[in-house]
This record gives C-alpha cells, structure tokens and sequence, in this order.
C-alpha cells in the first residue's frame, strides 16, 4: 500500500531538495526512499526509477525559474530587463546548485515541448525585441546570451572566480554591461557567413 500523503510533485520537490543537498547526480529513487522512511518499491507507483525522477526535477526547475524570470522581467525592458533576468539565473544557480544542475538535464523531445523551456525562450526573446533584433540575429544573441549565463554561473559555482580579483560580482556587472553594449550594437552579417548560411 502506498503511504498517505506521497504524491508524484511531493517526491518531485523532496528530490529537488535532495539534489541541493548531495548534488542532482546523486539523487536516486533509493535515496529519497530512504528520506520518506519507505520501501522503494512503493515510490514507483509515482516514478519509474531514478532517471523518471531526475526528469521531474528537472521540469519543476524549470518551472520555477520561468516563473521568477516572469516575475523579475514584468515592467521592464532594455539593460534592466537584460540584467533582471541575468540575475533570475544567477541567484537561482547559487540559491539551488542541485535544482540548476537538474535544469540543464537533456529532456526528450516531447518532455521538452511539456516544459516550461518554451517561457524561457519567449522571455529571453522579449528581452531581445528591446534592441531591435530580428531574425536569424535573434537566435544568434538567445544563445550567446544562454552560453554566457551558464557559463559564468557553472564556473563560479565551481569556485573558478574564488581565488582572484576583481571580486566575481564585479565581472557579472561588467559582463552584462558587455552584454548590453553588444546587444545594442549587435554585427551586421559578413559577407563570408551570409554565403555559407
């Protein structure tokens, strides 16, 4: 019998939790078994097995960044807007090292379609009509500013920034200072790329 009170988003959040604590690779079907007090077995009437579960963390990590990032960009455009939605990314990596991990998870094709990975992308293209970008430029800059975001993050998370100056909160203000100079200057396309486009 399935103990009382055990939900599929229950075990969704306590795994997300879990993967805070010990680091998203870590997190097994066992191991949140063994936080409920319960056999596995009767955890898979909610998930399969463990890849099941990292997938759902996966999704209410995205879930949750798109409703912050909703939440940071409302009434705001341009650099502030730019920087708003830097920072959504930034302070959630810090704040859930394990739920961020779980956010970059590759996801099928149709659970990505069912994710909220489509609000992130439509936000990050709102920000983008702000400067007055079109296509295929805009695809190009939702990437840069994709790689940029992750990047800085992974490798500040990874201590990278930890053992020199300037402090790594200075270089994110000036890498969005960058960012938004860019943005606002974006490259016209070069005669070599418009002819192997």
């Amino acid at each position: 019998m399935v103990r009382v009170g055990l939900t599929t988003e229950r075990l969704a959040q306590a795994g997300a939790e879990l993967a805070d604590e010990v680091g998203f690779e870590q997190v097994t079907v066992s191991e949140l078994a063994r936080r409920f007090d319960v056999k596995v077995a009767s955890l898979y009437s909610h998930v399969k097995n463990s890849q099941d579960l990292k997938t759902k963390i996966a999704l209410l990590a995205l879930e949750e960044l798109a409703d912050r990032g909703a939440a940071a960009l409302a009434g705001r455009a341009g650099k502030d807007a730019l920087t708003a939605f830097a920072n959504v990314y930034r302070d959630y990596a810090r704040e859930h090292p394990g739920r961020y991990a779980a956010a970059q998870l590759r996801l099928t094709p149709e659970e990505a379609a069912a994710s909220a990975g489509g609000r992130h992308a439509q936000m990050t293209r709102a920000i983008l009509r702000g400067y007055d970008l079109t296509e295929p430029d805009q695809t190009h800059a939702v990437r840069l500013l994709g790689s940029v975001f992750h990047g800085y993050v992974s490798l500040e998370l990874g201590g990278g920034f930890s053992h020199s100056s300037p402090d790594s909160q200075e270089t994110w203000s000036r890498v969005l200072d960058a960012l938004d100079a860019l943005l606002r200057n974006w490259p016209a396309q070069s005669a070599q790329s418009a002819q192997s486009a």
